[in-house]
C-alpha cells in the first residue's frame, strides 16, 4: 500500500505545472478571438433632401432600403456623418477646345470657388488632362499652393480624353484612402470641362461603372457660354445634355452648368455641403461575382436619395472590403 501510495503521488506531482507557470499563465493576454467566416461588405454613402432641396439629418438605419436587383439587402451598420474632413480631386480639362472663350477662365475660377469652401482640416489635390494625365499637386490642405497651383497648369493645345482622365483620377482618389487603399468616405472627383470628349479609349458608361464600383461621385461643372447655355435657350453640346449626367447620377455625383461665375460659386458650395452631409450604409455584397445594381431609398416617400448605382462583387469586386462578420465601420 505505501509503495502505491508512493508512486501515485509522483505522478500527480509529475503532472502540476512547472514553479511559477500559474503565475506567468496568470499574467499573460488573453487569447485573441478568431473567426472561421467572413462576408464581403459594401459601404455606400447617400445624400438625402427632402422636397425642397434641403439636406436631410437625424435619420437612423430603419429609415433607409437598400435593394439589389430590385432584391431588398439586410443593412448591416450605418452612420450619419456630418461636418467632417473631405477630399476632393480637382480635375481641369486643357484640351484644345477649352480656348474658345473665356472656358479657361471660368473653369479656373470654379477651381478657386471650391477651394474657397474648404475648411481646416480638408484636402485637395490638382490635375489636368487633354489626351494625357497630368497630377500638378498631391493632396494637401495648404490652399494657397492649390490655388498657385492653377496657373502652372498647361495652355490648352490638344484633343480631350476625359472619360479616361476620370476613370484614372478615381482610382488614384480610392488609392489615397486609408487601409493600403481602402477609399476614405467624403471624396469625390470634380471635373472642371466643356464636356467634349474626342479621343478616350473609355465611354461614359465604363466610366460610371469604374467610379460607382469604388464608391467615388463625380461631379461635373461645365463651363460654357451663355448663348451655349441650355436654359437660357442655347444648344449645348451632346454630353451635357446626355452623357455626363449620366454618368455623374451613376456615380451619386451631379452635373451642373455654369455659363455665369454665380454659377460656379453655388455650384461648388453644393458639392462640398453634399460632402459633409452623407450617410454610409453597409450591407452584405452578392455571392454572385459581377456588376450588381443597386438602389438606395427612403422608406419616406417625400425623400429623395442620391447614390451610386451598383457595385462590382466577388473577384471582380473593387468596390467591396472582406471584413469579419463583427466588424463595425470606423
Amino acid at each position: 500500500m505505501t509503495g502505491s501510495l508512493l508512486l501515485n503521488v509522483a505522478v500527480t506531482l509529475s503532472l502540476l505545472p512547472a514553479p511559477g507557470a500559474i503565475e506567468r499563465a496568470l499574467v499573460q493576454d488573453p487569447p485573441i478571438a478568431t473567426f472561421r467566416s467572413s462576408v464581403e461588405v459594401v459601404s455606400v454613402s447617400a445624400v438625402v433632401r427632402d422636397r425642397k432641396g434641403r439636406f436631410v439629418g437625424n435619420l437612423e438605419r430603419k429609415d433607409f432600403i437598400v435593394a439589389e436587383a430590385g432584391t431588398p439587402r439586410p443593412i448591416l451598420d450605418f452612420r450619419a456623418q456630418s461636418d467632417g474632413p473631405i477630399k476632393l480631386a480637382v480635375l481641369v480639362d486643357i484640351s484644345g477646345s477649352m480656348r474658345v472663350g473665356s472656358k479657361t477662365v471660368d473653369a479656373q475660377q470654379a477651381a478657386r470657388h471650391l477651394f474657397g469652401a474648404l475648411r481646416p482640416g480638408d484636402e485637395a489635390a490638382v490635375f489636368s488632362f487633354d489626351t494625357g494625365l497630368d497630377r500638378v499637386t498631391p493632396f494637401t490642405s495648404d490652399i494657397p499652393s492649390l490655388e498657385a497651383a492653377l496657373g502652372h497648369v498647361q495652355a490648352p493645345f490638344r484633343q480631350t480624353s476625359l472619360y479616361d482622365a476620370v476613370a484614372r483620377v478615381a482610382r488614384a482618389v480610392a488609392a489615397e484612402g486609408p487601409g493600403g487603399g481602402r477609399m476614405p468616405q467624403r471624396s469625390a472627383v470634380v471635373v472642371l470641362t466643356d464636356g467634349i470628349d474626342t479621343r478616350s479609349r473609355l465611354t461614359s458608361e465604363q466610366v460610371a461603372t469604374i467610379s460607382s464600383s469604388i464608391d467615388i461621385p463625380v461631379y461635373i461643372i461645365a463651363v460654357m457660354s451663355a448663348i451655349d447655355d441650355p436654359r437660357q435657350g442655347g444648344t449645348a453640346q451632346e454630353e451635357i445634355s446626355g452623357a455626363l449626367p449620366t454618368l455623374a447620377r451613376w456615380t451619386g455625383g451631379e452635373m451642373f452648368m455654369a455659363s455665369a461665375p454665380a454659377h460656379a460659386s453655388v455650384a461648388a458650395r453644393q458639392i462640398v455641403d453634399e460632402l459633409r452631409h452623407q450617410y454610409v450604409i453597409a450591407f452584405e455584397a452578392s455571392n454572385r461575382d459581377g456588376w450588381r445594381a443597386l438602389e438606395v431609398r427612403a422608406r419616406d416617400r417625400g425623400l429623395t436619395v442620391r447614390a451610386r448605382a451598383g457595385y462590382s462583387s466577388g473577384n471582380s469586386g473593387v468596390g467591396v472590403g472582406v471584413v469579419s462578420e463583427t466588424q463595425k465601420l470606423r
